[in-house]
């Protein structure tokens, strides 16, 4: 009968030797339940939400807020095309588009910087043709693109005013009048 006791008491601290081993080989993990469509764990319930409900709720991740594109820098070549342009020679202008239909236009032109704005217009524009009817006369022209109009303004009181055709990203041409008599044509991209 001893030895039945001594058996007895063997197992038992074989028995509590080994779940002791689970348990410490076990300590420092955890289990995660995984969702067997994706392979990925299930997202976890903050305690606050587990206590609060009373039962467990995934937290929502918010949808990311849609970023508004990145503005675009188009450069723009503006080439004399009568005398008094001559006088400004070649110019190098810049629109910075904020992609939505809106931007800055800023020109160089006899030792100063004209600023100002670039606007995308409809068909239905009104005005639209009228500065390139004055620069390069009268002609039946085809004004297939987004169509845009830009002014500037320097300090001592020269401005410009151009109309534009952008026929791809960052291509297209146009003219400008400036208040001094100059036209220019334009290219954009490059």
């Amino acid at each position: 009968m001893n030895s039945f006791k001594f058996r007895k008491g063997l197992l038992r601290a074989s028995s509590f030797a080994a779940v002791a081993a689970a348990s410490l080989g076990l300590s420092a993990c955890y289990v995660l339940p995984v969702d067997p469509r994706t392979g990925q764990p299930y997202p976890t319930a903050s305690r606050d939400a587990v206590y609060s409900s009373g039962y467990a709720v995934s937290p929502t991740v918010p949808a990311a807020a849609a970023q508004p594109p990145a503005p675009t820098l188009i450069n723009v070549r503006l080439y004399p095309l009568n005398p008094q342009a001559n006088k400004g020679g070649l110019l190098t202008a810049q629109v910075v588009d904020n992609n939505a239909g809106h931007g800055t236009f800023t020109v160089p032109y006899l030792g100063e910087t004209l600023q100002g704005e670039s606007t995308r217009v409809d068909s239905s524009y009104p005005a639209f043709g009228v500065v390139h009817q004055q620069v390069l006369g009268a002609s039946p022209r085809s004004t297939t693109g987004r169509r845009g109009v830009a002014n500037a303004y320097g300090a001592r009181g020269i401005n410009a005013q151009c109309e534009y055709v952008l026929t791809g990203p960052g291509a297209g041409t146009g003219v400008c009048q400036f208040s001094d008599g100059a036209y220019y044509q334009m290219h954009f991209g490059g």
